[in-house]
């Protein structure tokens, strides 16, 4: 199945997309979406309403050209270590081979970041036997440096269960930092050359303010949330992010993918829905953004669709802030 692509619209009308991770693989954009799906549990800030279980993966050559639907090609049921909720996922590309990064609770009810292999973009891929060791929390976000090193940003508050892991082991009953406290960052680690463990534990990446402060937990205007992505321009590394509960796409400007990150400004207005989440990817000359909303379903916050837009940066190197609904 396919549909042609058209900025701020969904780009298919199918099935039900969210968590868009975008990547230019052999001169095509391929997007790695969350599927989801209907349901008739719980709506909840634990995120029981997200009962995703597989994924899908799309495919265009350009904006001009349809978008394909390549079908499933990984479910829960396939992996191993994996109990439910297949959330957020991330792909890239190393040594020939093909990794699709993905979250999904363990047979615990814990959050961990698997991952699954494959010879084609497109998948199907096939998943290791257990998921990646020191892996916690969802959202994992892959990014590939100049020099060949590979990073992974994770985390996700409340239903993403970052603050349970603040002592370096999961309490479940652990609450997050006081609001004049600083703010959880995301998580980053360096991935190993196979691509398969971290190469190094993770360590939080600290986002500032224009003073040099560290955002604190109560300034839910800009602090993190969820929804991590790294990408560089003009020799810089931008971490954008979901603020969740005022729901914007941010961003922050560091010299390290490890951070720190001065926090910059606001990508996107909120859209319809709660959750918001995104990917930013150049391909040829021009950039995007690619994210998510529940226009599709008429609002139903767990039944989102994906959507992009073009994204433009001002001279000296911020994001010019995209309103998702131009012609409102």
């Amino acid at each position: 199945m396919s549909t042609l692509p058209k900025p701020y619209q969904p780009l298919v009308t199918h099935i039900y997309t969210a968590d868009p991770s975008v990547h230019v693989f052999e001169d095509r954009i391929y997007i790695y979406p969350s599927h989801d799906l209907d349901h008739d549990g719980p709506i909840n800030d634990n995120g029981d309403q997200y009962k995703m279980e597989d994924y899908h993966v799309l495919s265009m050559a350009d904006f001009k050209s349809p978008v394909v639907d390549h079908g499933e090609v990984l479910h829960v049921k396939d992996v191993p270590w994996a109990a439910s909720q297949m959330w957020a996922p991330d792909a890239s590309y190393k040594n020939g081979k093909y990794y699709l990064f993905f979250p999904a609770r363990d047979h615990d009810g814990i959050f961990r970041i698997g991952v699954a292999v494959s010879s084609s973009p497109a998948g199907p891929f096939q998943p290791e036997e257990q998921y990646i060791s020191g892996s916690f929390s969802i959202d994992p976000a892959v990014f590939a440096d100049d020099d060949g090193q590979v990073y992974m940003a994770f985390g996700g508050l409340w239903g993403g269960q970052l603050e349970k892991w603040q002592t370096g082991s999961f309490v479940d009953e652990a609450e997050g930092p006081a609001p004049d406290a600083p703010a959880l960052g995301p998580k980053i680690a360096k991935l190993s050359e196979d691509m398969l463990t971290f190469e190094s534990a993770p360590r939080e990446v600290v986002i500032l303010d224009k003073a040099g402060n560290p955002l604190t937990a109560g300034d839910e205007e800009r602090r993190y949330f969820e929804g991590p992505w790294l990408h560089k321009y003009n020799g810089k590394y931008y971490l954008s992010y979901s603020t969740g509960t005022t729901h914007k796409l941010v961003y922050a400007i560091g010299d390290s993918p490890m951070g720190p990150f001065t926090f910059q400004g606001t990508i996107l207005s909120p859209v319809i829905g709660w959750t918001t989440h995104h990917s930013i990817v150049q391909f040829r000359e021009k950039w995007y953004l690619f994210y998510h909303d529940c226009s599709l379903s008429e609002g139903v916050d767990y039944k989102r669709c994906v959507k992009y837009a073009e994204l433009t940066y001002n001279p000296d190197g911020t994001i010019c802030t995209i309103d998702p609904y131009p012609e409102r």
